[in-house]
């Protein structure tokens, strides 16, 4: 994996982490005062729900950088070498076409959406809020950009991302009983 390719998959982690956290002290403090102070947060919904949207799409684009969206890798692999490559390259302008297509409808839309906020939250532009669409879809196009050399090695190679996880799996399961066995000596 490359520099800017590790960069890109920190940065995506260390975002999707950071709303998740968000969210849950979010979901913690409404409870709070809904059982302890027995009052309601007005906002706690709406904010909820767009934190759980933006969550979705940053961690879509770090599944997207792990390759670990659902897949045909297994029968892709199981092609003949040249038919393998151009069914990957099928695949990747898929990916490519679909999610520039919704980023920039994802734009078009924010564009409609000037001026408006949210209704409990009326600070909140829903141009910010929205905005995770065409920022979602462009990090998800980053991600499939920064992990195609990786993703093609393998192809070559004839492996997938399943297989190679699966193998690192067991790996790991063997060092950690061979590590039991040796302590129980």
């Amino acid at each position: 994996m490359s520099h800017a390719a590790r960069w890109l998959y920190r940065l995506l982690e260390v975002i999707s982490v950071t709303l998740l956290l968000v969210l849950a002290t979010v979901v913690v403090v409404a409870v709070f005062y809904r059982y302890v102070l027995n009052d309601s947060l007005r906002w706690y919904d709406e904010l909820a729900s767009v934190l759980l949207a933006w969550i979705t799409y940053f961690g879509a684009a770090l599944a997207t950088q792990k390759r670990a969206h659902m897949g045909f890798g297994s029968l892709i692999i199981s092609l003949p070498p040249r038919p393998r490559l151009v069914a990957f390259a099928i695949a990747e302008v898929v990916v490519y076409v679909v999610f520039v297509t919704l980023a920039w409808a994802g734009w078009r839309v924010l564009q409609i959406m000037d001026g408006m906020s949210l209704e409990s939250l009326p600070w909140a532009s829903l141009q910010i809020v929205q905005g995770i669409i065409p920022v979602g879809c462009a990090l998800i196009v980053l991600a499939q950009i920064a992990s195609t050399p990786d993703a093609l090695q393998r192809l070559r190679a004839g492996r997938d991302a399943d297989r190679d996880e699966i193998d690192a799996e067991i790996a790991r399961a063997a060092a950690d009983t061979a590590r039991g066995a040796s302590r129980e000596r």
